[in-house]
This record gives C-alpha cells, sequence and structure tokens, in this order.
C-alpha cells in the first residue's frame, strides 16, 4: 500500500510537471507578446455634407483616370508625363517612401534579440590592479546576447507607428504628384494665355502704327489737329509697352515649367493657341463623403494621426520597468591548446530597471505626445474641412466663370464693332478722333480680359480635378483600366508602387 502510494505521489507529480513544461512556452509567448498601452488609433469620425452647393452629376468614387488628358492637347500630355518621370520633388518623395520602409525594418529590430561578437586577448604580470610574479596570458572568444523583452509593448508601439509613418509617406507622394500634374496644366495654360495677350498686342501694336501714320499723313496737310497725332502716338507706344512685358512674363513661366519637368530652364513648346482649347467634358464628381477616400493628402493627415497617437504607448511605456536578458556563451582560457578543449564558458542573467523618482519627466512626455496627438487630430479635421472648401470654390469658379466669360466675349465682339464704326466716323468727319481712341481701349482692354478669362476657366477644372483628389495612378489602376478596354497603358517609372520593385 505504501509503495502504491509512493508511485501515485510521482505519477501526480510527472503530470504537474508535464502540465508545466507544456504550459511553459504560452507563458514565454505570453510573456514576449506583453501588452501594448497607451491607446489604440481610431478613425476620426467625419461628417460629410449630403451634396454640395452646385448641382453635380453622381459618379463612383473608385474611378480614377487621367484627366489632363480630358483637354485633348498631346503636347500637354507629353508635358505631364515628362514632369512625373524628372521632377526631383517626386524623386524626393520616393527615397522618402524608400526611406520609411528603412525605418519600420530599424524599429522593428528592436523587438528582437541582439547578438554580438565579442573577443580579446592580453598577457602581462598586471591584472586586478595588481602586481602579478608571473606573467598571465587570457584568451577569449564569446558571443554576448542583449533582450529587452517587449513586456509593455513599448516596440511595437515604435513599429506601429514607423509603420503609419510609410503609409503616411506614400499618401504624401501621390499628394506630391497631384500636385505636380495641376501645377504642369495650370502653368500651360498661363503660358498659352500670355502668348495670345502677346499676339494681340503684336496686332493691336500694327493697326495703331497703321493708324497713326494715315493721321500723320493728314496732319501734315493740314486737315486735321496735332492733337489727334498726339493721341494716336499715345496709343501706339502703350501697344508697344505691353509686348516686352507679355514676352517677359512668357520667359519667367516658361522658365517655372522648366522645373517642373525636371529640367533646366529654357523655352517650352506650345500646342493649340488659347482660345483654340475645348473645354472637358461635364465633371461627375461624386457626394462629399468621396473625398474621404479619393484624396491623398487626407490619408497622409490619418496615417500622421495614427503614428502620434502610437507614439503615446511609447512615452507611457517608458514610464514602467525594462525588463532586459543577457546572456554569453563562449570560449576563454589562460593557454591557447586549451581554448578549443576545456574553454567553454556560458552566463545567463537578467536585469529590470525602472524609474522612481524623475521629477514628472517621464509623465510629462507621455502629456507632450497626448497634446502632439490633438494637433494632429486637429489637423486631420482642417484638411478635411480644406477639402471640402477647395471642391466647392471649383465648382463656383467653374459656374461663374463660363458665365463671365460669355459675357466678355459678347463685349469683344460689341467693342469690335463699334471701333470699326467709330473710324468710319471720323473718316466721313461725323466724330472727333476722341471716340476712335475710347473704342480701341475698349477692344484692346476686352480682348486682353478675354484671354485671362478663357485661361481662368480652364483652370478652373484643374483645380476642381485637383481638389477631387483625382490624377494620381496607381499601377494597378494602369492594369485594370487596360484590361478593361484592351488598350496597353504606359507604367509609372516612379510611385510608391514602382519603389517596392
Amino acid at each position: 500500500s505504501g509503495n502504491f502510494q509512493k508511485g501515485r505521489c510521482r505519477h501526480t507529480m510527472n503530470t504537474r510537471t508535464m502540465k508545466y513544461k507544456c504550459l511553459t512556452p504560452f507563458i514565454i509567448l505570453l510573456l514576449l507578446a506583453g501588452c501594448a498601452v497607451g491607446p489604440d488609433f481610431e478613425q476620426p469620425e467625419t461628417q460629410a455634407p449630403e451634396s454640395y452647393r452646385t448641382r453635380v452629376m453622381p459618379t463612383d468614387p473608385m474611378v480614377d483616370l487621367k484627366w489632363w488628358e480630358l483637354f485633348d492637347d498631346p503636347l500637354l500630355y507629353s508635358l505631364v508625363t515628362t514632369a512625373l518621370e524628372n521632377n526631383r520633388d517626386i524623386k524626393i518623395a520616393v527615397s522618402r517612401i524608400a526611406q520609411a520602409r528603412a525605418t519600420v525594418g530599424f524599429t522593428q529590430a528592436d523587438q528582437y534579440p541582439r547578438i554580438d561578437v565579442e573577443a580579446g586577448a592580453a598577457t602581462g604580470n598586471f591584472s586586478g590592479g595588481s602586481r602579478s610574479p608571473d606573467t598571465n596570458t587570457t584568451l577569449y572568444l564569446a558571443a554576448p546576447l542583449n533582450w529587452e523583452i517587449d513586456f509593455w509593448g513599448k516596440f511595437k508601439r515604435s513599429t506601429e507607428a514607423a509603420r503609419a509613418q510609410l503609409m503616411a509617406s506614400e499618401y504624401g507622394f501621390k499628394t506630391i504628384q497631384l500636385t505636380l500634374i495641376a501645377d504642369v496644366v495650370a502653368s500651360y495654360y498661363q503660358l498659352l494665355d500670355y502668348h495670345q495677350r502677346l499676339a494681340i498686342s503684336k496686332h493691336t501694336l500694327e493697326s495703331r502704327t497703321a493708324s497713326l501714320h494715315i493721321i500723320q499723313q493728314r496732319f501734315d496737310k493740314g486737315i486735321i489737329a496735332e492733337l489727334d497725332v498726339n493721341q494716336a502716338q499715345i496709343q501706339k507706344e502703350i501697344a508697344a509697352a505691353a509686348i516686352p512685358l507679355y514676352e517677359r512674363s512668357i520667359a519667367k513661366t516658361e522658365n517655372g515649367l522648366s522645373i517642373l519637368l525636371g529640367r533646366r530652364p529654357g523655352a517650352i513648346a506650345t500646342g493649340e493657341i488659347l482660345s483654340g482649347q475645348s473645354s472637358p467634358p461635364e465633371i461627375p464628381v461624386g457626394i462629399p463623403a468621396d473625398i474621404l477616400a479619393r484624396r491623398p493628402d487626407i490619408g497622409q493627415a490619418m496615417y500622421l494621426l495614427k503614428a502620434q497617437t502610437a507614439s503615446i504607448g511609447v512615452a507611457q511605456a517608458l514610464r514602467l520597468p525594462a525588463i532586459n536578458l543577457t546572456g554569453a556563451l563562449g570560449v576563454a582560457s589562460t593557454e591557447l591548446g586549451s581554448v578549443t578543449t576545456e574553454g567553454g564558458v556560458w552566463s545567463v542573467g537578467g536585469s529590470l530597471l525602472g524609474p522612481i523618482i524623475d521629477f514628472g519627466k517621464n509623465k510629462r512626455r507621455v502629456e507632450i505626445e497626448e497634446q502632439k496627438t490633438q494637433q494632429a487630430l486637429y489637423q486631420y479635421e482642417n484638411t478635411v474641412l480644406t477639402a471640402f472648401r477647395e471642391v466647392e470654390d471649383a465648382l463656383t469658379e467653374i459656374a461663374t466663370y463660363r458665365q463671365e466669360l460669355e459675357a466678355i466675349e459678347r463685349q469683344q465682339k460689341a467693342a469690335k464693332n463699334a471701333n470699326d464704326l467709330s473710324k468710319q466716323r471720323y473718316d466721313k468727319g461725323v466724330s472727333s478722333y476722341l471716340e476712335v481712341l475710347d473704342t480701341e481701349r475698349t477692344l484692346f482692354n476686352a480682348e486682353l480680359q478675354q484671354s485671362s478669362l478663357q485661361q481662368q476657366y480652364l483652370n478652373a477644372y484643374v483645380n476642381l480635378y485637383k481638389a477631387l483628389g483625382g490624377g494620381w495612378i496607381t499601377k494597378e489602376d494602369l492594369q485594370a483600366s487596360s484590361a478593361a478596354d484592351g488598350s496597353t497603358a504606359a507604367e509609372p517609372t516612379s510611385g510608391p508602387d514602382a519603389s517596392k520593385n
């Protein structure tokens, strides 16, 4: 009976030992996983308006396109393609993505043990602060290990912040790409505007030079007074002064556009004249809530908020004790021959280090990160509000510029007819030359204003496409588009997806 009880006891102890052995891996995993202190990220709730003030057409928010092709100018398409390939801001953004991706790996490595190599050799009769009568030789080679267990999730939160920063950098790339496309298209139409105003000024100068020649002949014959000659000279020089003004504007616009294209300042070829440019078709902009999914700057702001939220957890973990495991495995000996035979050494240890009195420094660190997170939230909300405003502004611009342009076109036609009639009346002696001067000034200003409004009207479409978050194309978008229409789309040479290859 006693042997039976002893055997039963041993069986019970063995069973408990097996249970403990089975539980050991789970305890280790629980210890390694730990708990991540700090708040988990929750996407902010944003109240989007139900509709825009201007009536628009609905559309699928996931549909994206190369919107600059809608302007139907092959030269403009070529400029945009060149800018996407060569612009330095684009290259910087791609480099930032690669940097952020490397930062994720750099930060994530802190979660794992670090193993180094350490070796040394020494000989002499001085050791431990005292002299020895014998000469001693010491040799050692070891692989020390150091591991801070992420019990509080400090490294987990750091990696979470790094991943969010990576996503923010990719959305930042898309924001830069979208802005670049809009700037290239807007600069192109500004350049066409200056070319058209230059042509108007040259044509006006030719017309006023011819009129001055006729008036000078009449004055020489004593038909008219010298005042008419002087007034004609003034109008001629006004037109002449406008030519270098627009030549200067053309050169500066070409220089700015060249930088966007990633090349040295120089002349830029243009296609169809501004008055020959066709307006893009009606834009189906969808509902306001689509902006939250389409705008890359909103995505960037959201991931920056997520990264900052994770930083609170890092700061809170720094207030708690850090648990370190250390160890070493190697060989050491006082004789070279025994290093490999009897020189094996090892050690295992652990340590705990935590703050006790720091005069509130770690607490203030948490408060700092909390305020930074609040600022990031406000920045996100402000980005969303700005997006809604930019869409509303662009829609209003398109509607009002269209009406204004129609009015100025009617004004220009009336001014041209009035100018012709005033010249006829002046030639017949019915009216004075002041009437001719007034109609010429009105016609010249109307033609210049019409050109400016044409440029602003087209750029209103550019502003709308930018505000809607369209215009940046990923490789997947292009492949899907090619598969849908059976055409072969050119892949982007730079971008978040290209940088991963």
